[in-house]
């Protein structure tokens, strides 16, 4: 499969330290495991739910694809679409793509190096698209919202998952203790780097569900809402183009 290009590309958009792609480059044979440990399996399960939300048929794009488990589970979920996955670090892609080849998906699973902000699709390319744990390592979330509805085509869903502090509910003292001290202690002690530590900053970072759910909305999206995960440890979040 080759890749479409823009007619009129964006500008390119400089790389940071904190949650680029050269930071998951250092982690990225790790990558896996660690998210099953630290999220303790439920991982697993949101991505379940993120790809019910998106159309059986047509082309899907798999935003920040990292090692390519969404676009695996929607080529294996839904036998008549291809699946684009757009990440830029080129060790997380390397390890997709291993994994792709391994399953015999090749034909309808391709991993290319991008930016969430500047992406190389034309306007209204695709039947759905996606972002899952990703969209915190936008430097320009508005700007990434606004690309992901361009390149879906009109009514098309735009569908992210994503972390966030818990902040109500009896059990959400104990998920933010996991986050702020268990999962980058972890994260630390297995990978052997400090990226961990980022995962943390960039999780207490995040808006409350009502602010990111405007943000969509001034990206575009319409019909917007928003579902809780268990403990209100993340959010599966879904607007139209």
């Amino acid at each position: 499969m080759t890749p479409p290009t823009a007619p009129n590309p964006a500008p390119s958009v400089p790389a940071r330290a904190d949650g680029s792609g050269q930071m998951f480059d250092r982690i990225a044979r790790r990558y896996d495991l660690l998210n099953r440990i630290l999220s303790l399996g439920l991982d697993r399960s949101w991505r379940r739910k993120l790809v019910a939300a998106l159309p059986d048929q047509g082309r899907l794009l798999d935003v920040a694809t990292g090692t390519g488990d969404v676009a695996l589970a929607l080529a294996k979920a839904y036998p008549q679409v291809t699946v684009t996955g757009l990440d830029p670090s080129v060790g997380m892609l390397d390890v997709g793509r291993g994994k792709v080849t391994a399953r015999q998906l090749d034909a309808r699973v391709e991993l290319i190096e991008g930016d969430a902000q500047a992406m190389p699709f034309p306007d209204n390319h695709f039947a759905g698209a996606c972002i899952a744990f990703g969209i915190r390592n936008v430097p320009d979330r508005a700007r990434g919202l606004a690309e992901m509805a361009r390149v879906v085509q009109p009514g098309g869903p735009v569908v992210i998952l994503e972390l966030g502090e818990p902040r109500k509910g009896l059990m959400a003292p104990f998920a933010r203790f996991h986050v702020r001290h268990v999962v980058p202690w972890i994260g630390a002690l297995l990978s052997g780097d400090a990226e961990y530590r980022y995962l943390q900053k960039s999780v207490a970072a995040f808006p409350a569900p009502e602010a990111f759910c405007d943000l969509m909305r001034d990206a575009g999206l319409r019909d917007v809402g928003c579902q809780a995960m268990p403990f209100d440890a993340a959010h599966l979040y879904v607007g139209h183009a």
